[in-house]
């Protein structure tokens, strides 16, 4: 039986790469890359003469076939992507899958991950957390998905493309509220950021886009620092009454407690569950005190 090495590759600077990877596609009879052109630029690098072959969503099932021959004579296959650990939001799943039903053996080599070095630096708790890779385009599952992840207390890390990234910021602080959060462009590349405050923030930030590979992290449901930072700024941005007063005007216009947290989650760094249970207050009290009432 054969072996499947499953080799973590640099996510941006070429030096990431460990000795044992760079053993191990020396030494693979075959090497599979999503891109042989960025896999062949590490590989010149480091002076390893393997030829990789190409695996993507397009052919994987065809590299399957030729892996299971390799392997099933002995053979040593590895597996890499772009950037970063095989497998996590790349190809390869295929693959790894019909090597454990033959009885081949699969290894993980590990080394770099935009995941973790982005949780790393976010400085957002960093255990539990919940990746959950790119989110959907259609708006409607987007939605939907968000929905899903708004009431989780743990952090949350997703990967967008540079051209999405102001209207996934929206769409997470329309969800979410304006909790702490974390974007992380171009992690160990020569031009790194990670760009740390609220979801409004960070919104307005990247308003007009942003270039290179992007993780976010985002605080969890009822993260005490998200909640602590969001609440001690808001203090200084609108004092209570304001706030009140703001509340009892969207509530004549009509709107739904539900609705006026909403809007009011983007015109200020207050927790949006502080201004539903406050909406829902003055509400009662102004139906306790007869006067106009919303749409309900």
């Amino acid at each position: 039986m054969g072996t499947l090495h499953v080799v973590a590759t640099p996510i941006g600077n070429l030096e990431d790469v460990t000795l044992r990877a760079l053993r191990v596609l020396a030494e693979a009879d075959l090497v599979f890359a999503e891109d042989t052109r960025r896999t062949r630029i590490l590989l010149d690098r480091h002076g390893v003469a393997a030829r990789p072959r190409s695996l993507h969503a397009h052919n994987e099932q065809s590299r399957i076939e030729m892996a299971l021959e390799a392997l099933a004579g002995g053979g040593r296959v590895a597996l890499v992507s772009d950037a970063g650990t095989p497998l996590i939001s790349d190809p390869g799943d295929r693959l790894v899958a019909a090597a454990v039903r033959a009885g081949h053996t699969v290894e993980a080599l590990p080394g770099p991950s935009a995941v973790l070095a982005a949780l790393a630096v976010s400085g957002l708790r960093p255990q539990p957390f919940t990746f959950v890779g790119f989110l959907p385009r259609r708006a409607g599952e987007r939605r939907a998905l968000l929905d899903t992840l708004r009431e989780r207390p743990e952090t949350l890390v997703l990967f967008e493309s540079p051209r999405r990234l102001a209207k996934t910021l929206a769409d997470l602080l329309e969800s979410f509220g304006d909790r702490r959060a974390c974007v992380a462009r171009e992690l160990t590349k020569l031009h790194e950021e990670a760009r740390r405050g609220t979801l409004s923030e960070l919104a307005a930030a990247y308003a007009e886009g942003a270039l290179g590979e992007i993780t976010v992290v985002v605080a969890g449901c009822g993260d005490e620092a998200a909640a602590g930072a969001a609440g001690a700024d808001a203090a200084e941005e609108m004092d209570e009454s304001a706030a009140d007063d703001r509340i009892r005007a969207l509530i004549g216009e009509g709107k739904r407690p539900r609705e006026v947290a909403a809007t009011l989650a983007r015109e200020t760094r207050i927790p949006r569950r502080v201004l539903y249970a406050r909406a829902v207050a003055l509400r009662a009290d102004a139906q306790r005190d007869g006067e106009p009432e919303g749409s309900g």
